[in-house]
């Protein structure tokens, strides 16, 4: 017992603290578990379509294919699916991670893979409607064409960064968490 308390301190101190104030002030502690609750769910509901995706992404989509449009001899026409499979997305960054972990498994390069994370936090299009009706045309471009300029600065500063041994890695982790 005492060993899963150490591994899990966090969440045993979450709890604790819970208990305190479930004892203490029972009508916030409802209420505070009943947000927590709705997080959850949220939380699921989010993540089971992307897991579903992701599970037919792993099946359907050969590593040979993912190579060819992503992989290391991709060139700009990977990084360019890469930008675009960014830009479409219209999930949290969280339930991203999951198909960057897919991309890395069936062999896409580093760098695409970042400038699929990069475009999917910063300069999707939805965010980019909005901006526009709220911000104007002039302003949603130029943080457009400066946002993919740095993402793609970003991408390429840490695959060079990045060693063969931690590339290497980076790539065993995916295949052994995948």
């Amino acid at each position: 017992m005492i060993k899963i308390i150490k591994k899990y301190w966090f969440l045993a101190a979450v709890v604790a603290v819970n208990l305190a104030l479930l004892i203490i002030d029972p009508k916030t502690e409802t209420v505070t578990l009943r947000f927590a609750g709705r997080n959850v769910i949220n939380f699921l509901f989010m993540l089971t379509p992307v897991f579903i995706c992701v599970g037919l992404m792993d099946v359907w989509i050969s590593r040979e294919s993912m190579i060819k449009f992503m992989g290391v001899h991709s060139g700009v026409k990977g990084a360019v699916v890469a930008l675009l499979l960014g830009v479409v997305t219209a999930v949290p960054l969280y339930a991203l991670l999951p198909v960057a972990g897919v991309l890395l498994k069936k062999g896409s390069r580093i760098s695409n893979v970042l400038l699929f994370l990069c475009a999917s936090a910063s300069i999707r299009i939805p965010l980019l409607l909005f901006e526009i009706s709220s911000l104007g045309f002039l302003f949603t471009f130029a943080r457009f064409g400066l946002n993919i300029m740095i993402v793609i600065a970003i991408a390429v500063i840490i695959d060079k960064l990045l060693s063969e041994d931690d590339k290497r890695a980076i790539y065993d982790n995916a295949e052994r968490l995948i």
